[in-house]
């Protein structure tokens, strides 16, 4: 009977092993660490003495793939959203708050109505999407765009770091184009935000597990991929550090793994190799009693624009920040970023700059590739030149960003392909 091995049980492997578990075929799915995730998990903090996530990840309405893979798991319900497209922001330099409303309609009407639109903007301002839509493939975001006025600083440049954990003056502006495309150009409803309840082991992989954990079905953790064995165009077996498995005639294989980690197993794998790093700061918040909540439960983030952190979300105590493309503030001390993060956190949420914390300071230096527009045509498609090996990860080519999203699209992309071996 085909049996398919997937190594890396991050969100693309989840996704490719729950896909395949749906339609009948037995998985093996391999991790090197102890707990399944990757860059996408919940653990135990004892510092904070809290659960925290390594990252924060917000999805939005037209993430078709990451709404359907958690329609699967039947979770969908362990995320809040508001009833219609909002993302609240806070200037840190001036003081001014807005809200980006985008309406129902395609039709961008709500950039004629003050209260839907950045903040000291005018309609005109908006037409610089245009410029976006009629980009090459070799341009960046900063060749397309006007970089002096307000629209720029408050929400292109924000909207292309946080999306494509690349500065704009980097950035692919075809890709950033095609998220547009996909969100904002559909109007509000593929644009509303929505935020796990408790976690994104709580949402997105605890439920998957449970289902891929089901017989005859395996999860070995702890198990590192060190080499592949070919004969002819196919692998035949999987070195690992313990031992070896060898494949047989009909079992295919999909590497889920980042793409540095992928070309040390692959021979001649061509991949983005450049990458930026995300900081994320955790806060445990001791708030007087009777606080009011600094956030609303529905719309528990804040955009912030004008300081160091570009966003911050709100659960229960603990505050986290998030801020994209931060190779400059990754190399500064943990001590000197919880500071800075606590200065804009009480800021942004209106609390008593005195008030105590402790915060915990995580680097994720290598988050994502480099999303250029060089990189992007070195994202490789998910077929290799071996007929039963497949490849899958936000990084490979699914035409979007290094996202929740792109990882499952590759997930289901690879299970597709495997299912049909």
């Amino acid at each position: 009977m085909k049996q398919v091995h997937i190594v890396g049980a991050g969100l693309s492997g989840l996704a490719c092993a729950l896909r395949l578990t749906r339609t009948g075929v037995p998985v093996i799915l391999y991790d090197a660490a102890a707990q399944a995730g990757g860059r996408c998990r919940s653990y135990w903090d004892s510092k904070l003495e809290r659960q925290v996530d390594n990252g924060n990840h917000l999805l939005l309405s037209a993430n078709y793939a990451a709404l359907d893979y958690l329609r699967e798991i039947r979770a969908r319900d362990r995320f809040v959203s508001p009833e219609r497209a909002s993302f609240p922001f806070v200037d840190l330099a001036s003081g001014d708050r807005w809200t980006v409303s985008p309406g129902i309609s395609p039709l961008p009407w709500w950039v004629f109505q003050n209260r839907h639109r950045v903040s000291g903007t005018n309609p005109l301002d908006y037409l610089s999407i245009l410029r976006i839509a009629a980009a090459r493939s070799d341009e960046t975001v900063a060749e397309c765009l006007p970089k002096r006025d307000l629209l720029w600083h408050r929400f292109w440049q924000p909207f292309c770091t946080s999306a494509l954990n690349t500065p704009p003056d980097e950035a692919s502006a075809q890709l950033l184009w095609r998220t547009i495309r996909e969100t904002f150009a559909r109007g509000g409803k593929a644009c509303v935000p929505l935020v796990p309840k408790k976690g994104l082991s709580d949402s997105f992989l605890d439920p998957a597990l449970e289902i891929v954990q089901s017989a005859p079905n395996q999860i070995l953790f702890n198990h590192r991929l060190r080499s592949l064995d070919f004969e002819g165009d196919r692998v035949s077996a999987l070195e690992f550090g313990g031992g070896r498995v060898q494949l047989g005639e009909s079992d295919a294989v999909v590497i889920a793994l980042p793409p540095g980690n992928a070309a040390q197993i692959l021979p001649g794998l061509k991949a983005p190799d450049d990458s930026r790093s995300i900081v994320n700061v955790h806060l445990r918040l001791a708030l007087p009693p009777d606080t009011p909540p600094p956030l609303p439960e529905n719309l528990p983030f804040l955009g912030m624009v004008g300081g160091s952190f570009d966003w911050v979300f709100l659960r229960d105590d603990i505050a986290s920040l998030t801020v994209s493309a931060a190779d400059k503030l990754a190399g500064q001390p943990a001590e000197e970023i919880a500071r800075v993060a606590w200065s804009e956190t009480a800021q942004a949420l209106g609390l008593d700059p005195d008030c105590e914390y402790e915060a915990r300071v995580v680097k994720e230096r290598r988050a994502t590739f480099a999303q250029t527009p060089a990189a992007l045509k070195l994202r490789p498609g998910a077929r290799t030149a071996w007929r039963n090996l497949l490849l899958a990860g936000d990084w490979t080519d699914t035409g979007y960003p290094a996202t929740i999203e792109s990882a499952i699209r590759s997930g289901n992309n690879a299970a597709a392909l495997a299912n049909g071996f």
